[in-house]
């Protein structure tokens, strides 16, 4: 593996930073903490308006729609550069990261042109309609249905956890059709204009005091044929499409790291000295240190595949389950060294980040994957040990034990 950047790619990386710092401000500053709930969405409109324009917002897309048909290393250099800036996130990535593609292999021409330069220009915003309350971490037990009636389909049940469904304009969504055949074989894949009548969108309110998650109650929804990605019977198909491209779409778990808790431990007492002589302090910072480093590594072997015009492999399941798990317990390790006070100083931003962390690493272990499914596909895809059995391998859905 080559770490290091080629001629080409080093000049791209200089153009990239040149255009952000023209742009955008440094993670040192104080930018980002001033955006309010209110107007964040707007401010995010406004960055990823500004990218779009000045030809950085999708750079792996076809120039047709919005990119500069750049290299997927090219795209990971960008990704890097950005991240040292304070920019809004986490309104996009789904849509993007996801929904995009899925749309680039499965739309009609039409679909594409009317859809995707919208998308990266950030002016309509996708969400994805896949997790159910019987089908979170097995996706293919979704229970929602799809009811073919002429030139339409009619589309009644739930879906739970959508990230951002209260401000998107349009999402991907995959029902079952057919419950005679198993139950990877009998769904059907659509998008959907979120507006549409019918839908109702519940937001969750969440431990942190946001409420990003959302419930998604489908009544009667009429969706056009023409708006089906893939043939019938093809749900899974165009499914692993999109869980593909999420290994690139959800990857490191943003917050408290562990920088932020060596820096607070040189500086906090505990009892009479400051925290980072704590033998078990220092041991934990240090696992950190070396998980850190770990999901460094990682991320350069999928650079590197990248750079080689390469499909990173499931290995790429690691970051995700490493990095959530470390920001959970950094959270509670700042939480803890104040004892009942870390849960009490809300005035400090510090305090703040380990608050944050503690309380949203828990929904970071389940988005894109809960631990234990990530741990299934590394094991299997990547060890090489054999599938869990499956009780349900040929039966029909219908016949498929339940609790209901």
């Amino acid at each position: 593996m080559d770490f290091n950047d080629t001629t080409e790619q080093a000049q791209f990386r200089k153009t990239c930073r040149e255009w952000l710092e023209q742009n955008a401000e440094p993670k040192s500053s104080s930018s980002r903490e001033s955006f309010s709930d209110i107007d964040f969405l707007e401010v995010a409109k406004q960055w990823q308006k500004k990218k779009y324009d000045a030809g950085w917002a999708m750079l792996h897309w076809p120039k047709e729609y919005g990119g500069i048909a750049a290299s997927p290393i090219e795209r990971i250099i960008w990704a890097e550069e950005e991240s040292k800036f304070n920019v809004p996130r986490g309104i996009f990535e789904i849509g993007l990261g996801m929904c995009g593609p899925v749309m680039m292999e499965y739309a009609t021409d039409e679909q594409k042109e009317r859809f995707l330069p919208s998308m990266a220009e950030g002016t309509e915003i996708w969400c994805q309609l896949f997790s159910e309350p019987s089908a979170g971490s097995d996706v293919a037990g979704l229970r929602s249905k799809a009811t073919q009636d002429g030139d339409n389909w009619i589309i009644n049940g739930q879906k739970v956890w959508t990230s951002g469904a209260h401000f998107c304009d349009y999402g991907i969504l995959v029902v079952r059709h057919d419950p005679n055949l198993e139950k990877h074989k009998g769904m059907t894949f659509f998008f959907v204009d979120m507006k549409s009548p019918g839908i109702e969108v519940k937001p969750i309110k969440q431990i942190t005091g946001g409420s990003s998650f959302n419930e998604v109650y489908f009544t009667d929804v009429v969706i056009p044929d023409s708006q089906r990605l893939g043939a019938i019977g093809d749900g899974w198909k165009v499914a692993i499409t999109t869980l593909m491209n999420e290994r690139l779409a959800v990857g490191d778990a943003n917050g408290a790291d562990v920088k932020e808790a060596f820096n607070w431990a040189k500086k906090q007492d505990d009892s009479g000295e400051y925290l980072i002589n704590n033998r078990a302090a220092r041991e934990s910072i240090a696992d950190w240190y070396c998980e850190a480093n770990g999901l460094k590594n990682t991320k350069l072997r999928t650079m590197s595949a990248l750079s080689k015009g390469e499909t990173p492999g499931p290995e790429a399941s690691i970051t995700k389950i490493v990095s959530a798990n470390k920001l959970q317990d950094i959270g509670n390790f700042g939480i803890d060294s104040l004892d009942m006070a870390g849960m009490l100083k809300p005035e400090n931003n510090e305090i703040q980040s380990f608050q944050n962390a503690w309380l949203g690493a828990p929904g970071l272990r389940i988005a894109g994957g809960t631990d234990e499914i990530l741990k299934n596909i590394i094991s299997e895809r990547v060890l090489g040990l054999p599938q869990d059995p499956r009780a349900d391998k040929g039966l029909p859905f219908k016949d498929i034990p339940s609790g209901n």
